[in-house]
């Protein structure tokens, strides 16, 4: 009998082929804003918490801050060692520096930052090399000028396909030999520079010749995560504050940022907004399921006589029921299944044009299916009423 009742519907589908994808366009422009907001924001969030992870994972990053008097004290080397050496569970702790600097080779020249850092700080923020090596122990200690490449610097000033590995380029003016390139990493970093367009050298180096200075723009904390992240933060505080004869009462001259606890933080308030964002989409289902219920009205009235002669001749009233209701799923159905062919071409269109990941959610795409199919039910439940309570003689008689 479902067959049968099925092969009607369709029937009727097919002899008002208009109307019925203008009765879907509710549906499937539903369907598709829901998935396609659902999408974009699981993009901007798989992003955002890349930039994040950039930073490394589990990881402090301690900045000095500017003082009531208006003066930046910054941390030296002695600070990121007594960290490293006092308190329980930090696993690594690195300084850096950088500083702008014009990269020149081979006559072409770049607008890029010279960064500061040790194999530690590699380390502690997870970056890889491509292709080369690292800073040997040597080359940090002696501050030899020694650089590894960020992707943008190597597309710049070398030429494509040659290897820059071994070869010498100049930092504004002081000279380097390139001993390694950088992976791609985008932005982030603890200065939220792009860490794609930097060329890395020993710390030591880029203190003496760019900076004349001992002192360090921030240091990067990696610890254990079999500690609590709240014991190792109180410990760092209370030893910064002694090391910089913070008295009890004075606000802290440093800050601390946790990155695990921002990724974390961040990915609850985008995942909270992304929910917002498609329940506000989702109000165009239920439109739809309106004009799906004010079609399949307008359908029982202009098939009174039609329903009559099948009441008439022995057709049971859930049949009549069971055959509108049938209608208006395979509508919400076929609309549900439009949308989600539409936000799949969408989805790919906006997620290249704001240079965010695609990323797939296969049950907000089944859940979306389901309750457009559901609208169906909600919404041709009491036309199908309606049709299945007509009396046959009455109907019979409609003009």
């Amino acid at each position: 009998m479902f067959g049968a009742t099925l092969l009607l519907a369709l029937r009727e589908i097919r002899r008002h082929i208009m109307r019925s994808i203008l009765t879907t366009l509710g549906i499937i422009i539903g369907v598709a804003a829901v998935v396609t907001m659902v999408t974009l924001g699981n993009g901007v969030t798989a992003s955002v918490q890349d930039e994040i992870s950039s930073l490394g994972a589990s990881n402090f990053i301690v900045f000095p801050l500017r003082t009531d008097r208006g003066a930046v004290r910054p941390f030296d080397q002695d600070d990121v060692d007594a960290v490293e050496r006092q308190i329980a569970g930090v696993d690594v702790a690195a300084g850096n520096v950088n500083a702008p600097a014009t990269a020149v080779h081979n006559g072409q020249d770049w607008d890029t930052t010279v960064n500061g850092a040790d194999a530690k700080f590699l380390e502690a923020q997870g970056i890889e090399i491509t292709e080369g090596r690292r800073f040997t122990s040597e080359e940090e200690t002696s501050g030899q000028n020694v650089c590894l490449l960020g992707p943008k610097v190597r597309e710049a000033i070398f030429l494509p396909g040659t290897s820059p590995v071994g070869e010498r380029m100049r930092l504004d003016d002081v000279s380097c030999t390139v001993v390694g390139l950088l992976e791609e990493r985008g932005q982030g970093g603890g200065n939220g520079a792009d860490q794609d367009n930097m060329v890395m050298m020993p710390l030591k180096t880029v203190q003496r010749r760019f900076r004349g200075s001992d002192s360090l723009d921030y240091f990067v904390i990696k610890y254990d995560t079999a500690y609590a992240a709240s014991t190792i933060q109180d410990s760092l505080v209370d030893l910064l504050r002694e090391r910089r004869l913070l008295q009890e009462g004075q606000d802290n001259d440093f800050n601390i940022i946790d990155t695990q606890q921002v990724n974390d933080a961040l990915g609850s308030v985008m995942g909270a907004l992304t929910s917002m964002v498609a329940v506000i989409a989702g109000i165009s289902l239920l439109v739809g399921g309106i004009g799906i219920m004010n079609i399949m009205l307008v359908s029982v009235t202009e098939r009174t006589r039609e329903i009559g002669i099948r009441l008439a001749i022995g057709a049971l009233a859930r049949e009549v029921r069971l055959q509108f209701l049938t209608e208006a799923v395979v509508l919400c159905a076929f609309g549900g299944l439009v949308g989600l062919g539409l936000s799949f071409l969408l989805s790919l269109w906006l997620t290249s044009l704001l240079e965010v990941p695609y990323v797939f959610d296969p049950a907000i795409n089944i859940l979306s299916f389901i309750f457009a199919a559901a609208m169906g039910i909600i919404f041709g439940y009491y036309p199908a009423r309606r049709a299945s309570k007509l009396d046959p003689i009455d109907a019979l008689r409609h003009e």
